[in-house]
């Protein structure tokens, strides 16, 4: 089986990306969705023992944990150290049950595969790309985002140019749904012939 990594900066279109591969029978593992499942189960007691009074019934306020550690190194990394373990294990299952399945492509989105070497654990590298102008426009439409917070998230991701320069297929969100179905459907049939290359 062949793993693509999905990654992109924020308001590149990645979600809607990872949607289509899923549309088009490859497995997802979206690495997000299972912070959010450790944020409601598993992570709930080793933050509050790290970041107390970041949780509240039996969850991890996203708002208040985020407050804590977005401006402080430290906390972030100390956050990673408890939440990386337990996602390792969720995508080992995942690898696992994509193997079972049969499926020739499997793909994992994670937003910051090249900020945390992820591009060593899989076989080909998908970015997600568009115009800056785009991404400024869908990320400050978001409900509860400034532009400091974008900046600020910006300044954590690898610049755009380089993802696309290191990435194996690019994806241009600019044009609407239907090139972007069809750029997943040849890098699909081009995957499958690929060698295995992860560590």
């Amino acid at each position: 089986m062949i793993l693509l990594g999905l990654t992109g900066s924020i308001g590149m279109g990645k979600s809607t990306t990872a949607k289509l591969f899923a549309e088009a029978g490859a497995p997802v593992y979206d690495a997000d969705a299972a912070v959010h499942r450790l944020y409601e189960g598993e992570a709930v007691p080793a933050i509050e023992a790290a970041f107390p009074g970041t949780t509240a019934d039996g969850k991890v306020d996203r708002a208040l944990l985020s407050a804590r550690v977005l401006h402080d190194p430290a906390a972030m990394k100390q956050l990673e150290q408890i939440v990386h373990p337990m996602l390792g294990a969720s995508r080992q299952k995942f690898l696992h049950d994509a193997e079972q399945s049969g499926a020739p492509v499997a793909v994992v989105d994670v937003p910051l595969l090249f900020e945390t070497g992820g591009e060593k654990r899989v076989d080909a590298v998908v970015v997600v790309t568009t115009t800056s102008e785009i991404q400024r426009q869908r990320v400050l439409a978001r409900d509860n985002m400034t532009r400091e917070m974008f900046d600020t998230i910006l300044a954590r991701q690898l610049p755009d140019a380089e993802k696309r320069k290191r990435a194996d297929f690019v994806v241009d969100t600019s044009h609407g749904l239907d090139p972007v179905r069809a750029r997943i459907r040849d890098i699909l049939a081009e995957a499958v012939n690929m060698p295995q290359r992860r560590s």
